[in-house]
């Protein structure tokens, strides 16, 4: 298990919360879950101001929160919670209230067992809100012995948890914005950061080891040496310009045009987003889930992704996940390509940035 540095998650990580916010294209219905009646009148805010509300109101309900998802057709926070008295502070904060069976707590407990249980390669969790569930994805490598032991651990997690199959298989897609090169592979950059006043850029784990040397060309001159790796359980590295590289702060759009990166942001479920990497070039897609935990195989199981419906391929590892000025994740893995779709799941950028003591410039 890896040790993981993340004051991005305050409130969230605290008890357990996981505060995800979640589109309107996905049905409210559940099995489990009733709406509570509205009292008061819903504020209309948009997704990152769902956000903020999201953590404020994680504080104040303690353990009678459930987690949060946003309704982008009503422009609305959702707030999931176990009694009358929290949903009554979530209708006077703004937000719509929704009683649902499961605590924060019983889905942590739920993760964990799954942890402890089931660490099979080929498989995926994280905590969906609008079904009030974990959701447990097993690629196509798993079957036989393994897949019948996943489907006895989730079974027996009950209407705490769900098992879905993707076609694809998850791996890290070794091979973000421009091409990087390094003893024949290829990955992508994600974004470019300053540490202690140096010029730095920041890319995925599994791309290469501490003291490997990258360079803009297959087989041209470094322009920079890989002074920090960290994967598995996280999945981000740092790398130190050598010389006078130029280094604007942008991600390549591939159509002749750059989009400026000022500042480094947290994803929140249901955010529209844009991947730019040396094999596919830019796609765009939705943040899905928060905090998933992935076992790509071979004991490379990372936690803390960002989950989303953006397409990659192998050679897009490491590259930009943005939202308009905002750098939020490096691309890390998952399954799928970008003709038949698939899962991609992210390094949020905000935790390698505070690992590294790096700021985006």
């Amino acid at each position: 298990m890896k040790h993981r540095h993340i004051p991005r998650r305050k409130a969230a990580v605290a008890g357990g919360a996981v505060v995800a916010l979640v589109a309107a294209a996905v049905t409210f219905q559940s099995a489990n879950a009733s709406d509570s009646t509205e009292q008061h009148a819903l504020k209309s805010l948009t997704a990152p101001a769902a956000g903020t509300l999201a953590l404020s109101l994680t504080e104040d309900l303690g353990a009678d929160g459930a987690g949060a998802y946003y309704d982008a057709e009503a422009k609305a926070l959702v707030v999931n919670v176990v009694s009358e008295d929290a949903a009554q502070t979530v209708r006077e904060a703004g937000g719509k209230a929704r009683i649902v069976e499961n605590t924060l707590a019983e889905l942590t407990g739920a993760r964990q067992t799954l942890s402890d249980k089931a660490r099979i390669p080929g498989t995926s969790w994280a905590t969906d809100p609008v079904t009030n569930k974990l959701v447990v994805t097993a690629d196509r490598t798993v079957e036989g012995a393994e897949l019948t032991k996943l489907q006895e651990v989730v079974e027996g997690l009950g209407a705490r948890a769900e098992l879905k199959r993707t076609a694809g298989e998850f791996k890290p897609f070794v091979a973000g914005g421009d091409a990087i090169h390094s003893g024949g592979g290829r990955c992508s950059l994600g974004f470019n950061v300053v540490k202690d006043g140096e010029p730095h850029f920041i890319t995925a784990g599994h791309c290469g080891q501490s003291g490997s040397e990258w360079s803009d060309a297959a087989g041209g001159a470094a322009i920079g040496t890989m002074v920090d790796s960290q994967f598995p359980g996280n999945d981000f590295a740092l790398v130190k310009y050598n010389g006078d590289t130029a280094h604007p702060s942008e991600v390549n759009l591939y159509n002749g045009s750059a989009q400026a990166i000022a500042k480094a942001g947290d994803a929140t479920v249901g955010m529209q987003v844009q991947r730019s990497g040396s094999t596919t070039q830019v796609h765009d897609g939705e943040v899905t889930a928060l905090d998933a935990t992935v076992n790509y195989g071979n004991g490379d199981i990372v936690e803390g992704l960002i989950q989303t419906t953006v397409c990659a391929e192998p050679g897009d590892s490491g590259g930009s996940l943005f939202a308009g000025d905002t750098a939020i994740g490096l691309t890390s893995g998952g399954s799928g390509d970008c003709s038949s779709g698939g899962e991609t799941f992210f390094q949020p950028v905000t935790e390698a940035l505070s690992t590294f003591g790096a700021e985006i410039g």
